[in-house]
């Protein structure tokens, strides 16, 4: 079987600013994996990247063995590849069923209940306007909108960003259920790093847009000076 994402040589940026640098991994199908890294050190671009979002300046990102790496973001979509960016880009202007719509797909309306089977909290707000949803809600519609596309590879990029504990828990809680429903890859980008640690599998490090480490996780936690030197902190 061919891995989800095998990237190779991959250096990108923003016009002449490169920001990642000759990067090179490959993800296996059902992979659950961590990228970490200290703020500023390339860990969105290379999301971005992945998905088209940013200027390819050198090597190949190959999906399920085949090349996207001149492909558009809507041809990447439609070959299975999901993003959920720092941003929340919901639309302000609909409501949280109208918005779901838009990640149908021409899949059957029926299939609205995934996303609220998942996120029952969306149920309750159906009929309110992205407008009305707390930073959260908006968080969780995003994430419920792009899964009802059934991407076969799900970017996460800071899914918790200044959310409350208790939607931390419940948005991973989430997360964790999908790998018992469907094979699903997922890169998960997140500054809280224990939970990071507790829900992936494999461990990327970037610094200065370049992979300094990667392995298990739990081979991580057992390394406190590798922790420390390219993350930051103590300790976890």
């Amino acid at each position: 079987m061919n891995p989800a994402l095998e990237v190779t040589g991959l250096s990108a940026g923003y016009d002449v600013v490169q920001v990642i640098d000759n990067l090179s991994v490959t993800i296996p199908v059902g992979a659950r994996v961590g990228l970490l890294g200290r703020n500023g050190m390339g860990k969105t671009t290379f999301l971005a990247t992945l998905m088209g979002l940013t200027k390819l300046m050198g090597g190949t990102i190959k999906m399920a063995g085949s090349d996207i790496s001149k492909k558009s973001i809507t041809e990447r979509a439609g070959l299975g590849l999901g993003y959920v960016s720092q941003t929340r880009d919901i639309f302000a202007s609909l409501t949280v069923e109208e918005n779901l719509l838009t990640g149908l797909k021409g899949r059957p309306l029926s299939a609205l209940e995934e996303a609220y089977q998942m996120f029952p909290r969306l149920a309750e707000r159906k009929k309110n306007l992205g407008t009305q949803l707390s930073g959260g809600e908006q968080q969780m519609l995003t994430m419920a909108r792009t899964l009802l596309g059934q991407p076969s590879v799900l970017l996460l990029d800071e899914p918790l960003e200044g959310l409350a504990p208790v939607i931390c828990d419940e948005l991973m809680d989430s997360l964790q259920s999908l790998k018992s429903r469907s094979v699903i890859t997922i890169i998960l980008v997140e500054q809280q790093i224990d939970r990071t640690f507790d829900f992936a599998d494999h461990i990327i490090v970037i610094e200065h847009g370049r992979m300094v480490w990667s392995g298990e996780t739990g081979a991580l936690r057992e390394n406190p000076a590798i922790i420390e030197r390219y993350l930051g902190v103590g300790v976890c």
